[in-house]
């Protein structure tokens, strides 16, 4: 599939080039006639001055040639080099020749090869003898425009009548090394504009869709549950879009938050309140006060499990409902795991449980620390309820690939294959091997909430010669060693 970016380049260089083709190939069909233009532009000057050269050399009425046959004469002898731009002349490439009234040839520059002739049927000495201007271009062999010449006639007057006509002709043809060298950098400017419109065309589809591919990768995190916060998409249209698609996540998060901790919520009370409801029913009856006494504390503690159930589940709602941290910390993650050890100890050794702390390094991170502190505690408590008497829970931390990475491991029973990949879920929970009873299911899935939030990772995997290892990675500080 082809993606926007390729898409807009694409059509920028087609019209683009497109563009520069009808421009360029505009330019050049125009040159020629633009060459053209000038040349005869320049010729009617000729024209016109030696017009009045040849007036003021009149005898008797009558043109004179001898002081132009002489003039051209040693005009055509005379050598120089002359360097206009890329061509280098060294002789005259004109022709000029004189007719008189009735406009046969009197003159011509070219060895008088066509004296005699009668040119009055030419446009050039035609127009000119009428008062108009005169203008011809003739191809001296019909098949060939390259041997086009113009000529460009003026009057010869005396007084206010016309006596003759003077033309300047040159070959169209001595434009065309000015034309090829105009044309061939016309062509490699055109190349290189073009180049460079590519390359800013290239820069600008960067520059377009780059906030496009910073809000795919925004919901590419939001869609595999990762802690996302809205990237940096410029002031532009799309910054405001990448806002509306926040607000729209927001509404859509919300609704089904409440509608899930809500059915599940629902679905937890269920059983203690059949348990509570039950118990209560009875006590209405008349019993003995020792089994009064067994109903009482069966209220007492499935009121107890409510409330620890709410009391989760409110503290896992606020967490989930956050996007980034808050009171953000650098401490050390060892003292920290030392601490939570020290704290879950009395309940572990209640059990029978060994519970080590086999941290030695420092290790430094950047967080909440309470939040973290409340996993720890999480895990290790998870670890010790699925052991049995005289089993062993050991506590690892050490600094890898720029993580800090905790280890909970236990001598317990393992889990079963088919709960591992749902022990991170709310309320899932597998019953304790010493009373049978579950717990909330919401510990491990606060450790996983607050591993999210601070962009790590947390994991559970049984051990090949029994037990279970628990993992939880987080980023470790930048100057940690």
């Amino acid at each position: 599939m082809v993606g926007i970016r390729t898409r807009l380049f694409l059509a920028f260089v087609v019209f683009v080039g497109l563009g520069f083709y009808f421009l360029v190939d505009w330019l050049l069909d125009d040159l020629r006639p633009r060459y053209l233009e000038a040349m005869e532009e320049s010729m009617v000057d000729s024209a016109t001055i030696l017009s009045a050269i040849a007036e003021k050399q009149m005898k008797d009425d009558a043109i004179d040639v001898d002081g132009l046959r002489a003039a051209f004469t040693s005009a055509r002898k005379k050598r120089f080099s002359a360097k206009i731009y890329e061509v280098t002349k060294h002789r005259i490439a004109i022709r000029v020749y004189v007719t008189d009234t009735n406009g046969i040839v009197v003159f011509d520059s070219e060895d008088g090869k066509a004296e005699g002739r009668d040119y009055s049927r030419w446009n050039d000495v035609y127009l000119t003898l009428r008062g108009e201007y005169g203008a011809r271009s003739t191809r001296t062999d019909p098949d060939d425009p390259r041997t086009s010449f113009l000529y460009v006639a003026s009057p010869i007057r005396k007084g206010d009548e016309i006596t003759g006509v003077l033309t300047v002709g040159k070959a169209a043809g001595s434009v065309n090394v000015f034309i090829q060298s105009a044309r061939r950098k016309m062509v490699i400017g055109g190349v290189l504009a073009g180049l460079v419109v590519i390359v800013l065309g290239f820069v600008t589809s960067l520059w377009i869709t780059r906030p496009i591919k910073k809000l795919i990768r925004h919901a590419h995190h939001i869609r595999d549950g990762e802690r996302a916060s809205l990237p940096n998409l410029g002031s532009s249209e799309m910054r405001m879009l990448g806002q509306a698609f926040e607000e729209m996540r927001d509404a859509l998060e919300g609704k089904q938050f409440v509608e899930h901790y809500v059915q599940t919520l629902t679905h937890e009370m269920k059983s203690p309140l059949s348990g509570i409801r039950g118990a209560a029913e009875l006590l209405k009856e008349d019993m003995p006060g020792p089994e009064r006494e067994r109903f009482l504390e069966n209220i007492c503690a499935e009121t107890g499990r409510m409330q620890e159930v709410i009391d989760r589940l409110l503290q896992l709602a606020s967490l989930e409902g956050r996007k980034e941290l808050r009171d953000v910390e650098r401490f050390d993650l060892g003292n920290l795991v030392t601490e939570a050890v020290e704290n879950t100890k009395p309940a572990a050794d209640a059990r029978g449980v060994s519970l080590r702390d086999e941290t030695k390094t420092p290790v430094f991170i950047e967080g909440e620390r309470f939040l973290v502190r409340q996993a720890v505690v999480n895990l290790l408590q998870n670890a010790t309820d699925f052991c049995s008497r005289d089993d062993t829970v050991s506590v690892h931390l050490r600094a890898e690939d720029g993580s800090a990475v905790l280890t909970v491991r236990d001598s317990g029973r393992g889990i079963p294959e088919y709960a591992l990949p749902k022990v991170f879920e709310k309320f899932y929970s597998l019953p304790r091997p010493d009373t049978g009873k579950k717990s909330s299911g919401l510990g491990l899935a606060f450790v996983r909430e607050v591993a999210l939030l601070h962009r790590g990772e947390t994991s559970i995997r049984n051990l090949p010669d029994g037990g279970v290892i628990a993992s939880l990675s987080l980023p470790a500080a930048p100057d940690t060693q």
